[in-house]
């Protein structure tokens, strides 16, 4: 196949559909820097999105099935993650938390290339056992892989994160065809060990969280102040929008970080209800496009990772959203090709990469 008719089968639609999300990132983060006069995000978005691009292009020529076949190869990506994971504890706290390895002016997140490595080494193990999957031992088999690095997080500490592995495992759990007793069972499990958690284990400020969302009663100035600033942001927002640059709530500071965690809710603020419309139409195209390719896999590997790898995002999507919303627990994740932040997007379109190679082999 030569590089014209190669490059006619990528999915373009979906690459379109990820720019476009992507530029309403870069715009609110241009926006977001208009009272410091600081554009160094915006610039580093920019080049981070550029050299996503290149990689997915790049990755989108490597023949997936190697990777399939090549056991080795998902295992020691999965053991370099962890390793990962394991040497971001002794590096110095970043806001009271170890999660990035700080390289010069830039930070690397080892949470992303974990994300790859899990749906990748459940996509192979599953993919082998597609038969055996009505065997519990199998499921508690594949508990191990999430249990190492949800700990390894958890110690950071850094509970947003955990909720994505699990949401990543149960997701294939499901594809693969799990017996809903077992998928019952797991469900009480984590049930225990969550309150086990809260009771023994989670921090205090963790514990508060979680009390103040429950609660009725609103503390203003203490751990309500992100949600409500956020629901202030988007309200005030109106169908329209206030305007490009003229965002109060994140131009002023009373918007909590609005380049990453809260980034909807000043995009929300600047083009109102249309823009965030904008935003969810995207994403229904991205996942319409990824459902497509998945179903017309003939591979079991294949659809179990474009399960897991569109369930990472939904899930991450969703809890941003949610979040901004007032609608759960403040916890820190960006939101999927919209926040800034280049490891992100790096390894997404990494993954996006494998998809479009995906496409082109199967169908």
């Amino acid at each position: 196949m030569n590089l014209f008719n190669y490059l006619k089968k990528i999915d373009w639609i979906i690459v379109f559909a990820i720019l476009g999300l992507a530029t309403f990132g870069i715009i609110s983060i241009h926006s977001s820097s208009l009272i410091s006069q600081n554009f160094t995000d915006f610039y580093k978005q920019i080049g981070f999105l550029g050299l996503s691009l290149i990689v997915m292009i790049f990755v989108s020529f490597i023949d997936y099935r190697k990777i399939r076949e090549n056991t080795f190869l998902i295992v020691l990506l999965y053991l370099v993650s962890v390793f990962l994971l394991v040497g971001v504890l002794f590096v110095p706290a970043i806001r009271d938390t170890a999660t990035w390895y700080k390289i010069g002016p830039f930070s690397f997140d080892p949470i992303e290339p974990m994300k790859i490595a899990l749906i990748l080494i459940l996509a192979k193990f599953f993919s082998k056992r597609h038969r055996e999957i009505y065997n519990l031992k199998n499921v508690i088999i594949s508990l191990i892989y999430i249990v190492i690095p949800c700990v390894l997080v958890f110690l950071q500490p850094n509970f947003g994160p955990i909720v994505i592995f699990l949401c990543i495992w149960f997701g294939v759990l499901l594809v693969s065809g799990i017996r809903k007793k077992h998928l019952a069972i797991l469900f009480m499990t984590f049930g225990i060990l969550f309150a086990f958690s809260f009771a023994f284990i989670m921090e205090d400020y963790q514990k508060d969280r979680i009390i103040n969302f429950i609660s009725s009663e609103n503390d203003e100035l203490g751990d309500d102040w992100n949600k409500n600033q956020s629901q202030i942001a988007i309200g005030s927002g109106g169908f329209l929008g206030k305007g490009i640059g003229n965002g109060s709530q994140a131009q002023y500071g009373f918007l909590p970080e609005p380049k990453t965690d809260f980034i909807f809710a000043a995009i929300g603020e600047e083009t109102g209800f249309v823009g965030l419309s904008i935003i969810s139409l995207l994403y229904i195209l991205f996942f319409y496009r990824v459902l497509k390719v998945s179903i017309n896999s003939r591979s079991n590997f294949a659809r179990l990772f474009l399960a897991g790898w569109s369930i990472s995002i939904f899930a991450q999507m969703l809890i941003n959203m949610s979040m901004n919303l007032g609608l759960l627990p403040v916890v820190g994740l960006p939101l999927p090709f919209v926040s800034y932040g280049g490891s992100n997007l790096l390894f997404n379109f990494i993954c996006l990469g494998v998809m479009q190679n995906i496409k082109i082999v199967e169908t």
